[in-house]
């Protein structure tokens, strides 16, 4: 009896040492591109493997919308996915483009203050006739990036080296893909319920514990945190995690979803304890340590589409020419 209880234990540490980390891929910016959303998802199951791709999580960081001509398939295209690998974990991260088209059809929650969203306005009122605000149908209480998102901005975006496509978001071509002209207040009964709620329930951050990553020590567990754009330095890093799964909506330019330079490095904060922080959002790829941000295209045609995979580190693009 002994040695058949020493058998079992043996075999069961055996089992866990050799249990094989759960495959993690984060998908980087979409921005409307059908066809090379299809593309790196093909990819990665190759690249991952069709077993482990079956039972991988998902991470998706953000701006399903705008730039790219299909905005619409797009989102029918991530609605899909749990009932084709319901098997999977799907994570759908909001970015900074989809915070303003929710803003804009109404699906945001409301201000957790009882305020109206008039009152995102006021910081940036002085921007309002540069950036030609939105101001149709249901713009009166209308959250301010959902104004900025419909508004009609023209002329040449220097920082993208392209013509404005209709607003400071290059919002035309999602209206487009509901087959709309920019700007008209009749998307907001163009989109679908199920678009709508997808949009309604995209969250603002995802924590997710045990997560293997190949370090230069070896394979690590850390903690991971996703979001849009990163963790801002100089806040606290609780202060900030609260905010964003309240989806506190009374903030009118919401940093972590938005920020730039100050959301870039990991926060002090967290180099107490082992935590990959992964973002899109900054219209590249940076893979430091625990630090990823994967985000190739940056919405522009003729960027791919990427994707990261762990353990490994592994970059995926829809480019990538992968045999079967």
């Amino acid at each position: 009896m002994f040695s058949s209880q020493l058998n079992k234990t043996t075999k069961t540490h055996s089992s866990m040492a050799t249990t094989k980390p759960r495959t993690v891929c984060c998908v980087g910016d979409i921005h409307g591109y059908i066809i090379k959303l299809q593309n790196l998802w093909s990819n990665l199951e190759k690249t991952v493997g069709p077993s482990d791709f079956e039972s991988a999580l998902i991470i998706f960081l953000g701006d399903y919308c705008d730039r790219g001509p299909d905005t619409k398939k797009v989102i029918d295209f991530l609605i899909s996915l749990p009932s084709k690998y319901p098997n999977q974990s799907h994570v759908f991260l909001c970015g900074n483009h989809d915070l303003a088209f929710a803003a804009f059809l109404g699906v945001l929650p409301s201000p957790i203050d009882g305020s109206d969203f008039s009152e995102t306005w006021r910081e940036y009122e002085m921007n309002e006739e540069r950036e030609r605000w939105y101001k149709g149908e249901g713009y009166e209480n209308m959250h301010l990036q959902g104004r900025r998102w419909a508004g009609r901005m023209v002329g040449f975006n220097r920082a993208k080296n392209t013509e404005y496509q209709g607003s400071i978001y290059d919002a035309a071509p999602t209206f487009h893909s509901y087959g709309l002209s920019h700007g008209s207040s009749d998307l907001r009964k163009a989109v679908p319920d199920e678009h709508k709620k997808f949009l309604a329930d995209l969250v603002w951050v995802h924590e997710e514990d045990n997560v293997s990553i190949e370090t230069q020590e070896g394979l690590q567990k850390c903690k991971l945190i996703a979001v849009h754009a990163g963790l801002e330095k100089g806040k606290g890093v609780e202060e900030q995690l609260n905010y964003l799964k309240a989806k506190d909506t009374r903030i009118p330019k919401v940093e972590p979803l938005s920020g730039r330079k100050n959301v870039w490095d990991i926060p002090e904060e967290l180099s107490k304890t082992a935590t990959i922080v992964v973002s899109g959002h900054h219209a590249k790829v940076h893979v430091e340590e625990l630090r990823l941000i994967i985000d190739r295209g940056g919405g522009m045609e003729s960027n791919p589409v990427a994707a990261i995979v762990l353990p490994s580190k592994k970059l995926v693009l829809d480019t990538d020419q992968l045999e079967k």
